[in-house]
C-alpha cells in the first residue's frame, strides 16, 4: 500500500472480535480532533516567531519534527494507545510546521495562507474523486502510489545526507523548471495518497474494524494532509523565485 502508515498487516489485526465497530463519522470526527490539536500548536510556534522568542521557537520546530517522527514509528508499528499517541503527534507536527510557516512567510508574503487553500483544496478534490469513482483505489494504484513514494523519500535522503557534505541533488530543489516540475510531481504524489487515506477509513468501517481504529485511519489521513502542505509551501515558493 502507499502510505506506509496503512500496510497489509493493519487490515488483517484490524478485525474486531468484539466491542464497537469503526465507523466513517467516528474516524471524521478524531480527524478534526487531530487537526484542532495541529492548528493550535502550530499557531503557537508562530507566535513565538513572530514575537521575537526566536531560540524557543527554533527549539520547538527542530524538537517537534523529531518527536513527531518517532511517535508515527511507535503508532504504525504498535498501534497501541493510538488515542493517546495520535494527537501527542500532531501536536509535535503542529510545532514542526509553525516553525516552517513563520520561516517562508517571514520570505514570502501570503504564502501560507495559498498553502492552506491549496491543500484543503486538493483534500477535497481528492474525496469528491474517490467518492464518485472517478480515482479507484486497486491494488495497482497502491502499488504505484507505493513506489512513487518511496521514490520521493529516497531522493530527499539522498539530498538530506549530501547536504552534510556541503552537496546536493542539481536541479530539482531550486526555482529551476525541472525543480518546480519536481514539486508539481511530488505535490500530486502527496495528494494522491489521500486516495489511499480514505479506503482505508471506508473498508474499515465496513469490514468492522475495532473502533480504536477511527484513530489509526485519522492519523494516517494526517500524516498525509501535513507532508502535502509543506509541499505546497515549497512548489509556492519556487514559484515565487521565478517572479
Amino acid at each position: 500500500m502507499s502510505n506506509p502508515v496503512f500496510n497489509d498487516n493493519v487490515a488483517e489485526q484490524a478485525r474486531i472480535l468484539e466491542g464497537e465497530p469503526m465507523t466513517i463519522s467516528g474516524a471524521v470526527n478524531k480527524t478534526l480532533i487531530l487537526l484542532a490539536c495541529l492548528i493550535v500548536s502550530a499557531g503557537y510556534t508562530w507566535f513565538l516567531w513572530l514575537n521575537g522568542y526566536t531560540d524557543k521557537a527554533q527549539m520547538l520546530t527542530v524538537a517537534g519534527a523529531f518527536v513527531g517522527f518517532i511517535l508515527a514509528m511507535v503508532i504504525i508499528f504498535t498501534r497501541k494507545a493510538m488515542h493517546i499517541l495520535a494527537p501527542l503527534y500532531t501536536i509535535c507536527e503542529g510545532f514542526f510546521i509553525g516553525g516552517v510557516s513563520a520561516v517562508y512567510a517571514a520570505q514570502y508574503s501570503g504564502i501560507v495562507t495559498q498553502a492552506v487553500t491549496a491543500t484543503f483544496a486538493a483534500l477535497f478534490s481528492m474525496l469528491i474523486l474517490y467518492r464518485a469513482g472517478v480515482i479507484r483505489c486497486t491494488e495497482k494504484f497502491r502499488a504505484v502510489i507505493f513506489t512513487a513514494t518511496l521514490s520521493v523519500a529516497l531522493v530527499y535522503l539522498i539530498q538530506i545526507v549530501a547536504s552534510f557534505f556541503n552537496r546536493g541533488i542539481p536541479q530539482i530543489f531550486t526555482a529551476s523548471p525541472i525543480g518546480i516540475g519536481f514539486s508539481i510531481l511530488v505535490v500530486a504524489i502527496a495528494a494522491l495518497n489521500l486516495i489511499i487515506d480514505f479506503d482505508f477509513i471506508e473498508r474499515g468501517s465496513q469490514g468492522l474494524f475495532e473502533k480504536k481504529y477511527e484513530w489509526y485511519g485519522a492519523f494516517g489521513l494526517m500524516v498525509s494532509l501535513i507532508w502535502l502542505y509543506l509541499e505546497m509551501l515549497r512548489l509556492l515558493a519556487k514559484l515565487s523565485d521565478r517572479r
